[in-house]
């Protein structure tokens, strides 16, 4: 079993990457005793995959759970569906004691870690992420929240899970667009930190969507171990941080103006590309690096261009509302070659028109 530890001190987390690791999961924690009892919390198409399935793992272990479901979809990633999950909790007695276990992809990770930070003032969780894209980016690096109206994760918290478990064999459930969502945010790591990782994933694009064993462990665990240091130098995100941002502010735009029909992921593909050319604008970036960024996510069959059917006004709006904005300034993450960003919000109107147009 491969594993990871993120550096936070006494917060110090493990992550377990292997294939079939979900059938260990009982072990493991009957030895850890994280929580007296557990809630497994996931989403009502999770849980009718493996809900059932990790109950009686965790039973065989000796260990008490309940599972507690919501509706799937992002619309449903809200506060009215944190407070009953907490009311659904307090009714069946779990206590400050108990521990949180989130079954599931993106929007459940952050959901059930938004609700362990605030139940009883904060009870410990254990992220087993379902899809790729949880997997590599959002059940690492203790990100909770909900959406708003008015934009995308405007309420959450920093909390860190108490271990994460990778097993790689659930992504064969995963639809296609499930798959391509989350390649869209492991080939952001590539821009962002590594162009060895970049050219692994120019090389190896039919090994992936084959989803290889050892390709797509060797995948995850580049894109966590650069998660997991980037995390560990700035947890809460007063710097470097913000690099992993990088296609997520256009991207999270064009998400709510299509009213989160386009999936995260998908929205990300398009916003690394918007991006990149902001950096052409800007003079910052040579025309063959946004030409090889495009080439690759075209190659893996994502989108690289915003809708032209999506109002941009509306995608205007969200940007104004980017959780990321300092004194009413959008900060953008901007590609300077391949495997290096900066971080700038001096970019003009006029520059993101151009972009969106």
């Amino acid at each position: 079993m491969a594993e990871l530890r993120v550096g936070l001190g006494d917060r110090s987390y493990p992550i377990h990457i292997e294939p079939g690791c979900l059938d260990r999961v009982g072990a493991e924690l009957s030895k850890s005793r994280i929580g007296n009892r557990y809630a497994v919390v996931s989403d009502s198409n999770v849980a009718k995959l493996y809900g059932e399935r990790l109950l009686n793992i965790l039973d065989s272990a000796g260990i008490s759970a309940r599972m507690f479901t919501f509706v799937a979809g992002e619309e449903n990633k809200t506060m009215a569906t944190v407070t009953d999950l907490a009311s659904q909790l307090a009714r069946a007695g779990y206590d400050r004691h108990d521990a949180i276990i989130a079954l599931g992809g993106g929007v459940t990770g952050d959901i059930a870690g938004f609700l362990a930070s605030a139940y009883m003032r904060g009870i410990p969780f254990i992220q087993i992420p379902t899809t790729l894209l949880s997997q590599v980016d959002s059940s690492v690096g203790g990100k909770t929240g909900v959406d708003l109206p008015e934009g995308k994760n405007l309420v959450g918290a920093f909390y860190q899970p108490r271990a994460v478990y990778i097993d790689t064999e659930v992504l064969q459930t995963l639809d296609d667009q499930e798959l391509l969502g989350g390649l869209a945010e492991v080939i952001k790591y590539g821009v962002i930190w590594d162009e060895g990782f970049f050219m692994f994933l120019e090389k190896e694009r039919e090994r992936i969507f084959s989803l290889a064993p050892e390709v797509i462990v060797d995948m995850i665990t580049r894109c966590c171990a650069i998660k997991a240091e980037v995390v560990a130098e700035d947890e809460r995100e007063g710097g470097l941080r913000k690099i992993l941002n990088y296609g997520h502010t256009i991207g999270h735009a064009v998400e709510g103006a299509s009213s989160f029909q386009l999936i995260h992921g998908l929205a990300v593909s398009i916003g690394m590309v918007a991006a990149a050319r902001l950096s052409i604008l800007k003079g910052t970036l040579a025309q063959d690096v946004l030409d090889r960024i495009t080439s690759i996510l075209i190659s893996y069959g994502m989108p690289t261009e915003i809708p032209g059917d999506l109002d941009r006004a509306e995608i205007k709006r969200y940007l104004k509302t980017d959780k990321k904005a300092v004194s009413g300034k959008v900060q953008f993450v901007l590609p300077d070659k391949i495997g290096s960003t900066y971080i700038t919000d001096d970019v003009s109107v006029d520059l993101i028109d151009q972009v969106l147009n």
